[in-house]
């Protein structure tokens, strides 16, 4: 009788060839893996740590009230740039958010019955892979030179273009995960389709949806590209929306190579207001949105 079988609290250790061969490879994968990784955190380490040395030797109250300051002039601020951006993403949020969640809604309900949900799902995945400096031309051609001026909205409308299929994909991928169940709970009570599609599978995963449009918001709250063709920069405090109009992003990248110390300092300013708001959507929508799907 194998000796095994008889003292089955005696550990087995091979020691063939395949089985150290085979461990030799699962130990090199595993260091591998972890040195990439320590390489990854490094260099992003390495990042914030200048970005905050740089970033918060700018950060000042005259940043936050004043407007950005003429080639050559001292001090200055980013406030008219903040509020351009606030005004912009708030804008291209306000005009993704209700056309992705309904957009993704109809991918969920009706995604595998015709060919124009398979259509609107391959037109997405193409979107969300386009590069953000396309869309900023395509506005411009549709757009910004059929007005002969750069403004807000064309920087909205940029921004809105890029954010819908991040929405669009977040929602549908959320509405799938509602469980059969649960649907056709509703379905006995004679609950008609549109209205289980908004009462109950909407709302079983509403934190989910949330949190995919503060992603999108993350996404589009840097972006230079295509505010360059659209929005461009203004110097001056301006609340028009169809004229040009200061936002961080095309700051940042104006300032960044400037001759002027002040205005480099700005840029790193402006650099650490943009990634610590990213930071702060992208914990909020993962604290504070979290849901589990109901069984």
């Amino acid at each position: 009788m194998n000796q095994a079988a008889i003292n089955p609290q005696e550990p087995i250790v091979p020691m063939n060839k395949v089985y150290r061969k085979r461990l030799f490879r699962h130990r090199m994968g595993i260091a591998m893996s972890v040195l990439a990784m320590s390489l990854g955190l490094a260099v992003l380490a390495w990042i914030l740590i200048t970005l905050i040395i740089n970033g918060f030797s700018a950060l000042s109250v005259n940043m936050f009230t004043e407007s950005t300051p003429a080639p050559g002039s001292e001090g200055g601020g980013l406030a008219n740039a903040i509020f351009g951006s606030f005004m912009i993403v708030g804008l291209s949020t306000l005009v993704s958010t209700p056309i992705g969640i309904l957009a993704g809604m109809y991918l969920a309900e009706y995604g595998n019955e015709n060919k124009l949900a398979a259509v609107t799902r391959f037109v997405t995945d193409i979107m969300l892979s386009a590069p953000s400096i396309v869309i900023g031309m395509f506005v411009w051609a549709a757009y910004v030179a059929t007005t002969n001026h750069y403004s807000g909205y064309a920087g909205s409308i940029a921004l809105a273009l890029i954010a819908v299929p991040v929405v669009v994909r977040t929602t549908d991928n959320m509405l799938r995960l509602v469980p059969s169940s649960l649907l056709e709970a509703a379905f006995a009570l004679g609950a008609p389709r549109w209205k289980v599609a908004m009462t109950v599978r909407l709302r079983a995963v509403k934190a989910g949806v949330i949190t995919g449009v503060l992603l999108a918001v993350a996404r589009i709250s840097g972006e230079t590209a295509p505010l360059l063709f659209t929005a461009l920069n203004n110097q001056f405090f301006s609340k028009d929306m169809n004229g040009p109009m200061a936002n961080l992003p095309v700051v940042i990248y104006g300032f960044a190579m400037s001759p002027y110390d002040n205005w480099r300092e700005l840029a790193w300013g402006g650099a650490l207001l943009v990634t610590f708001s990213v930071l702060a959507l992208n914990i909020v929508s993962r604290t504070m949105f979290s849901q589990k799907i109901p069984n």
